[in-house]
């Protein structure tokens, strides 16, 4: 289970996530992601960052087993924490980061390629939030950003998905690719912006977050706060409770397909 980084290209940092099987991070894989990522952005030589996945998926979100094992809050604190710093870590980056997208997008992959500044994806791949099955509440804010905010709201409401295709259609995915090609497709977008100057990329990043019309942070923190007062009502950990079995993250892609 590893963050891990290469630069196989000039300009370029591969930041890819391996967390068998479907890339459920626990607590540490959070902040070992938000570190790959400020790395890869505070070295000069880099211009790029390629955000991707090993195996079935590209993100299936939080480890719910961790959740489950903790009889406390603490890992749920964790978990909150470790999430809001990957996800900003994506968004404040210094230089852009493009996500490489495969099979499922869900719940923390959310965050992470909402907050990315181009997403390539490969044909299979589907987006969505099933918090409200997870018993968990955020992300929306980075829904939205993927999504119109109606469609934005049902996806949220019914814990349904998205497909690449449909998300390319509402122009948040750059280009859909075969599975095969995904890696190649998305390191082609990757040298392109590598090759501009590195001095001005980095400018303009700064720049177009200064006016982008939320502020993620702090609108995502606050989202949190709900999945806090929903655990201490008790509907968090009820609705947790029920999570495994034959529905368990192992089966997140086509359960996810079949809602």
């Amino acid at each position: 289970m590893t963050v891990s980084t290469a630069s196989p290209r000039t300009g370029i940092r591969v930041v890819t996530v391996d967390f068998p099987p479907v890339n459920a991070l626990p607590v540490q894989g959070w902040y070992d992601l938000a570190d790959a990522v400020c790395a890869a952005g505070r070295d000069p030589d880099v211009r790029c960052v390629l955000l991707a996945a090993e195996g079935r998926g590209f993100n299936a979100g939080v480890d719910i087993k961790e959740l489950q094992r903790d009889n406390g809050h603490r890992v749920l604190l964790d978990v909150n924490r470790g999430c809001a710093e990957a996800f900003a870590a994506v968004h404040e980056c210094e230089v852009p980061v493009v996500a490489a997208v495969h099979g499922f997008c869900l719940g923390g992959g959310i965050g992470l390629v909402g907050n990315a500044d181009a997403i390539v994806a490969s044909q299979d791949a589907v987006f969505g939030l099933p918090e409200l099955d997870r018993g968990a509440l955020g992300a929306a804010t980075h829904l939205a950003r993927l999504v119109p905010w109606h469609l934005m709201r049902a996806l949220y409401y019914t814990s349904r998905t998205a497909t690449a295709a449909e998300l390319q259609a509402h122009g948040s995915v750059w280009r859909t690719v075969p599975r095969g090609d995904l890696l190649s497709a998305a390191l082609e977008l990757a040298q392109e912006i590598a090759r501009k100057d590195g001095t001005l990329l980095r400018l303009a990043k700064a720049a177009i977050n200064g006016i982008d019309p939320v502020d993620v942070r702090r609108s995502y923190r606050f989202e949190q706060g709900f999945t806090f007062e929903a655990e201490l009502s008790g509907a968090g950990g009820r609705v947790r409770g029920r999570f495994g079995g034959d529905h368990g993250l192992a089966d997140a892609r086509e359960e996810a397909r079949h809602e």
